[in-house]
């Protein structure tokens, strides 16, 4: 007889597998029926609770911002640009964790109001370093865009670092675009050396959050 207790199925281990299922599956291939056997327990168990797959992404989500906030703690003492260059940088390396990460995170809405606690904080940072409310909301939001097209598409190369896709061979794309040079040399600007280049886009957003508001 198996006297092995699991822990009880609460939204937290339901959104845990899954996140686990989404490196192995993709978005996809990530469904409720796919997520209750890996937990080896009945689909109807999960429909208790989350009535659908979106509204297990919104968990997902949620549960990705986490341990983004957990990794990467406030610091009181950061200008609004080591704000910016903290978070975001928080945030892709959480998403790219994950396979599909930043399309789980893309759209979902958050499944509680914890992440207001950050929010709170960073919109006084910005609003104390001299920004209007919505200059502050503006520039938080436009790196936090940045960011999320920005592993979405790197995420499209690499599912998971390292793990390159067939078709982004440079080499192969520099001969196919022979006949365009400036446009065959880009391609290592687009899709090699992502931690650089993210670290570049990011500066620029902040160079321009700096120039169009004037706060340095």
């Amino acid at each position: 007889m198996n006297t092995e207790r699991r822990a009880p199925l609460d939204r937290k281990r339901v959104a845990d597998a899954a996140l686990e299922l989404l490196n192995e599956v993709g978005l996809d291939g990530l469904s409720l029926r796919a997520i209750a056997k890996e937990l080896d327990v009945k689909a109807p168990a999960l429909y208790w609770h989350f009535k659908d797959k979106q509204a297990l992404l919104d968990e997902m989500a949620t549960e990705m911002y986490r341990r983004m906030v957990a990794g990467v703690p406030l610091d009181p003492g950061d200008t609004w640009q080591e704000r910016l260059l903290r978070s975001n940088r928080g945030l892709r390396a959480t998403l790219l964790v994950h396979r599909d990460g930043a399309k789980v995170f893309s759209g979902s809405r958050f499944t509680g109001v914890e992440h207001g606690e950050q929010m709170e904080e960073n919109l006084r940072l910005f609003t104390a370093a001299g920004f209007t409310l919505a200059q502050a909301a503006r520039a938080t939001v436009t790196a936090y865009l940045y960011t999320l097209g920005y592993v979405t598409e790197e995420q499209g190369v690499e599912p998971l670092p390292g793990d390159r896709r067939e078709g982004y061979d440079m080499d192969e794309r520099t001969r196919r675009m022979a006949d365009f040079p400036l446009s065959a040399q880009a391609g290592a600007e687009i899709f090699t050396d992502y931690d650089q280049h993210f670290e570049e886009g990011l500066a620029l957003v902040i160079a321009g959050v700096e120039a169009r508001y004037g706060i340095g």
